[in-house]
């Protein structure tokens, strides 16, 4: 047989649906309008689900379950921390549910999410939102072919800001929203 496998420095192309362990679809190529493209072997997909398609060809289907080690990692209570509600923005209008970038002490960009509000106490968590969670890919692959080199490049250097990138004052590139500079602290431990 011909046909390319998927193995290092090959671009692929992955029609998907992603599922809970309750069997919940929390995502698919449908809902976030189109399928997974990517140069192989650069980290844009979790490592279980990398790992799992090394070898697959173009028409390859596959039902792919990933513990949350090779997912989204293992839930990390200490990610879930308190924020004064004056440190946002708009102070009034923070809601649970709200997603928004932080900055973190050091300068790290931080994804967070709103999930308790407690008087003047906003609790968030930094965790991903499948953090802890065993996952189910449904995938097929519908495009294996050899990445050019523009797409190996983009594909590492991708790789290396996601690895090594520090936000703060010497970053030189656009944050789509404002970020929010956080000091943490314990919610508390209200009954």
């Amino acid at each position: 047989m011909s046909e390319l496998k998927i193995e290092p420095n090959r671009y692929v192309v992955l029609d998907y649906a992603l599922y809970d362990e309750t069997g919940e679809m929390v995502d698919s190529s449908k809902a976030s309008g189109g399928p997974i493209m990517y140069v192989h072997g650069y980290g844009a997909l979790v490592p279980g689900l990398e790992a799992a398609v090394v070898g697959l060809r173009k028409g390859d289907q596959r039902e792919i379950v990933v513990a949350p080690e090779e997912a989204f990692g293992d839930h990390d209570d200490s990610l879930v921390f308190a924020v004064e509600r004056t440190e946002f923005p708009d102070p009034k209008a923070v809601a649970v549910g709200d997603e928004f970038m932080a900055e973190s002490e050091d300068g790290t960009e931080v994804p967070m999410r709103v999930v308790k509000i407690e008087g003047d106490d906003v609790v968030v968590d930094a965790n991903h939102p499948l953090a802890g969670v065993t996952i189910k890919y449904a995938i097929k692959v519908l495009e294996v072919r050899d990445a050019t080199t523009d797409e190996i490049a983009e594909a590492a250097a991708e790789f290396e800001e996601a690895e090594g990138h520090i936000h703060g004052p010497d970053c030189h590139h656009e944050h789509e929203e404002p970020l929010i500079a956080l000091g943490t602290r314990e919610p508390s431990k209200k009954n």
